[in-house]
């Protein structure tokens, strides 16, 4: 019998035990944001179908959407050809992604050597989280 734990030894993971992960919507194709993940988070996020990364800066496990809502629910995990970078489709519940309160984390575009901000504000983050709590996840 094969060890359903395999399909993590695949995976290259960085010195601190983290690989990226590319969060994509599933229907439309759009990236919607960049995070991290270690074993338990990922085997968690396979296991639960909603996205779990790691949080480097709190240094915990960070359920997305555990604050706001917005959850993102698994479609399909994917493992890029050098075996240390995850893509997951995901279906973005809420529509937003980002702690900005956006569609997605990448909403600035560099213009003319200035970063310019092309994406409004979808839901105030005030409205959105715990204003002591309101931090970048």
């Amino acid at each position: 019998m094969v060890n359903a734990m395999n399909w993590l030894d695949k995976i290259s993971w960085d010195t601190n035990g983290l690989v990226p992960v590319i969060a994509q919507e599933h229907d439309t194709g759009r990236v919607l944001m960049f995070a991290w993940m270690n074993r338990e988070a990922l085997q968690l996020t396979n296991d639960t179908k909603q996205a779990v990364y790691w949080s480097r800066s709190r240094n915990k496990l960070w359920r997305k959407g555990e604050e706001s809502g917005h959850v993102q629910l698994i479609h399909e995990i994917r493992l890029d050809c050098d075996e240390d970078v995850v893509l997951i489709k995901v279906e973005q519940v809420g529509g937003i992604a980002c702690h900005t309160g956006r569609h997605n984390c990448f909403f600035k575009k560099l213009d003319n050597s200035s970063w310019v901000i092309d994406q409004a504000v979808i839901k105030n983050p005030e409205d959105i989280y715990d204003k002591e709590k309101h931090k970048h996840e």
